[in-house]
């Protein structure tokens, strides 16, 4: 595998989704080129970062539960004028 392989495949080798010799080739040539070990540690890192960002992340009881009675007071007030 050369450097150009790796640049091309490295989003398959992060998700995983190389088969076994390409993950071994793939894993063989980062052990012999530093540069392309570093280029995937900055993709890792970077992959982290946006994994971290985009995580969900639920409202504070305490919204939820302001929400909720909001909702319902403006539920009540149409079905009442109605």
């Amino acid at each position: 595998m050369v450097c150009d392989d790796v640049k091309r495949i490295v989003y398959f080798y992060l998700d995983g989704a190389l088969s076994d010799k390409k993950r071994t080739d793939f894993s063989s040539h980062l052990d012999e080129c530093p540069d392309c070990g570093n280029r995937i540690q900055i993709q890792k890192k970077l992959r982290n970062f946006v994994v971290n960002r985009l995580a969900r992340r639920s409202a504070p009881d305490s919204l939820r539960a302001r929400l909720l009675q909001r909702f319902a007071s403006i539920r009540n007030g149409i079905s009442d004028s109605a």
